[in-house]
């Protein structure tokens, strides 16, 4: 790993610290200058052309003493502890939290795992899980089991919690993302479970030490948890809480989002039916669903040849034709392609699904079989 000098990493960690700047702002600012210490040295002039940069964020800027003075303190914490650093600059950031645009600039983890694996999956589901959850996340992490393969949660009572223990009872790398700092784990009875990920995976937070786990941070939280993965499954989630902030996170990053079924009038089944019902999230029963959606059992990707398609009707071939194109498509794209009416393009494609030549994904995203 990359380690930045001191110097460099005091400016990293300051420029986190600066109210009201945020992480998108910050990626701006890093474009005009290039680094972190360069926007401390900018003028004011310069900084002021940055869209989104008001007074109240360009006056630290200029006078960042405060915040340097806490950045190095927490450079002393982060040695005491072998804390590694991860800036959205570095190349050995997670590429798929780089890919979105509100990732964290700065990353603090412990551990031995690795944020860039080739297979990445993040669990998620209630706090209150019943054994019908909880024998169906055992369950899914030991059919999934893959050398390579890194299971993602939030550390949380619940499902989060299974969805570590069965990682660490199947051999599998686990990371726990923290709504806090490194200096404790919330919830405390989850101590020894994240002593023991940290040989086998580790903790991951974008808050400094001495960050409690205040309610505010736990969608910031859901974001990493997210944006790390290559697909989200949810397993048992009432009809509001943080598993479906994390769903529709993981939507808007354009990832794949599974959910397991439940009883109609279960309370905790209510969020992932919902997730079904509104096709922002693909129904699974087992691992193998999640294999085939995600093509895991393929080397490489299907090629449907051209005769296949001697069958079909204009308008589901000229569908084909778009996502052998183009690749994933929504149904705004595939109509205005196509020049076809909304009705029509949905009738093609339901046929084309029937057929098991195009699958539809969460956020209405048509993919070619």
């Amino acid at each position: 790993m990359n380690i930045p000098n001191e110097n460099s990493l005091r400016y990293q960690i300051a420029l986190t610290l600066i109210p009201g700047i945020g992480d998108i702002n910050a990626r701006k600012l890093l474009s005009l200058s290039g680094s972190a210490e360069a926007i401390f040295k900018e003028t004011r002039k310069a900084l002021s052309s940055v869209s989104g940069m008001s007074r109240q964020v360009i006056e630290p800027l200029l006078h960042p003493q405060s915040y340097l003075e806490r950045a190095q303190a927490e450079i002393e914490f982060i040695h005491k502890h072998q804390i590694k650093t991860s800036f959205i600059t570095d190349d050995e950031y997670p590429n798929r939290l780089k890919q979105c645009t509100d990732s964290p600039v700065m990353i603090y983890w412990l551990g031995n795992g690795d944020l860039n694996a080739k297979k990445i999956i993040s669990i998620v589901g209630t706090r209150k899980a019943t054994d019908y959850g909880k024998t169906f996340c055992q369950n899914l992490i030991a059919d999934l089991k893959e050398p390579g393969l890194v299971i993602v949660s939030g550390l949380a009572y619940g499902i989060d919690t299974y969805a570590h223990k069965a990682a660490l009872d199947n051999e599998l790398s686990t990371f726990g993302i923290l709504a806090h700092g490194l200096d404790r784990i919330y919830p405390p009875l989850n101590q020894m479970l994240a002593d023991k990920m940290l040989a086998q995976g580790g903790l991951v937070t974008e808050f400094l030490n001495g960050s409690k786990p205040d309610r505010e941070n736990f969608p910031r939280r859901n974001r990493i948890i997210a944006g790390l993965a290559d697909a989200t499954v949810v397993i048992e989630a009432g009809k509001k809480g943080g598993a479906l902030i994390t769903a529709d996170i993981a939507n808007s990053y354009n990832r794949d989002v599974f959910a397991v079924p439940g009883r109609i009038g279960d309370p905790l089944s209510e969020g992932c039916n919902q997730l079904i019902k509104t096709n922002r999230a693909a129904l699974i029963q087992s691992a193998a669903d999640i294999r085939y959606i995600m093509n895991w059992d393929n080397a490489k990707p299907k090629t449907i040849q051209r005769k296949l398609f001697v069958q079909l009707k204009p308008e589901e071939e000229a569908l084909i034709n778009l996502l052998q194109k183009h690749g994933d498509c929504n149904m705004d794209k595939l109509c205005n392609d196509t020049s076809l009416q909304a009705g029509k393009v949905a009738e093609a494609l339901l046929n084309l699904e029937f057929d098991g030549l195009v699958r539809c994904l969460p956020g209405k995203i048509y993919r070619l079989l």
